[in-house]
């Protein structure tokens, strides 16, 4: 069962119009950008709508700005967002983390708010059909239990964003427009902690830019492999005028900042001592699930350090060697 299910399609050259085709099919109508999640989903019966809605002809969401702050289109493809000067010399932080996903074939198709509103993952659901059949599927898809926290009521699915880390500590809002007009969100308040209802983006609604302020950032992410994976742990920082921010990804069904961290960090300076006490902070709100790659207790622990690597980097100390060795990436 590999074959993608019939669907209809809509390839909309506006807003407006994808956003009254949306209006007009209902909750049977997905959004399809780069379609690098949706259509692997798909084939796998994870979705299955009767209905697609191709953004890749809208200009409108194509288009990018750069004042005081960035305002991006939300279907430029990671690789544009990769290959604009302004994102590497202004926002050091979103263009690690794009820089990272996947693969440049990948990239070349992937959009940024694709990445920004993808799927949960678990190795429970992220398995064909048959697989998920044979042990009775699982709460987020066809199932009634959740393999990996078996007593619980709610899915324990991750996030797998790697944008949403490096954007969070940039004070980054985004648009969501329907055809009954439009809303602005803090980046924050689009996610859930829950792997099955995991964006409180409507069914109607389309995520059409994203918005973030200008200042030194960076992102670290851990995976197993050095390309071509997804994050097992992503940690965001940026420099804000009172003190560094500290987001988290992958630890959870959502991406996070890390309140007590970042009021913790308010007004100090990134001293050796303090940037200690931040990961103690940070590791204490890490929740990973054995739900991903690599030991969950592992990974918690890990947290720590990766905030160390970022907070230093933030700081002004070269972490090119230990980048290139503990994280497998070096900037080119």
């Amino acid at each position: 069962m590999m074959r993608l299910p019939w669907f209809g399609f809509h390839s909309p050259k506006t807003i407006d119009e994808a956003a009254k085709i949306l209006a007009a099919e209902g909750p049977q109508a997905m959004l399809i950008a780069g379609g690098t999640d949706l259509l692997p989903n798909m084939k796998r019966r994870h979705q299955t709508p009767a209905t697609l809605v191709s953004l890749r002809q809208i200009e409108a969401l194509k288009k990018t700005s750069n004042g005081s702050g960035a305002v991006l289109g939300a279907c430029l493809t990671l690789n544009e967002v990769v290959a604009n000067r302004a994102v590497r010399e202004k926002y050091a932080g979103l263009w690690q983390a794009v820089a990272q996903v996947a693969t440049v074939h990948l990239r070349n198709m992937g959009t940024l708010g694709g990445n920004l509103c993808l799927d949960t993952r678990c190795n429970y659901y992220n398995q064909n059909y048959e697989w998920r059949k044979a042990i009775d599927f699982c709460l987020k898809k066809d199932g009634e239990i959740c393999w990996v926290a078996t007593a619980s009521k709610r899915c324990v699915a991750m996030s797998s964003t790697d944008c949403a880390p490096a954007l969070l500590v940039l004070a980054t809002k985004v648009k969501l427009v329907s055809a009954s007009g439009e809303r602005e969100l803090a980046l924050e308040e689009l996610y859930n902690n829950d792997g099955i209802d995991y964006l409180r983006r409507r069914p109607d609604e389309i995520l059409t830019e994203v918005a973030c302020e200008n200042l030194p950032s960076t992102y670290w992410k851990l995976r197993r492999r050095g390309a071509f994976d997804f994050p097992v742990l992503g940690v965001g920082a940026a420099l804000h005028a009172d003190g560094a921010r500290i987001a988290l990804g992958a630890v959870a069904s959502r991406p996070f900042l890390v309140d007590s961290a970042n009021q913790f960090l308010r007004g100090k300076e990134l001293t050796d001592e303090v940037i200690e006490e931040a990961g103690r902070l940070t590791a204490s709100r890490a929740k990973p699930m054995d739900n991903a790659d690599l030991d969950l207790y592992w990974r918690k622990d890990v947290s720590a350090a990766f905030v160390g690597y970022a907070l230093r980097e933030l700081r002004g100390d070269d972490m090119r060697e230990t980048r290139q060795r503990i994280a497998r990436y070096q900037p080119a």
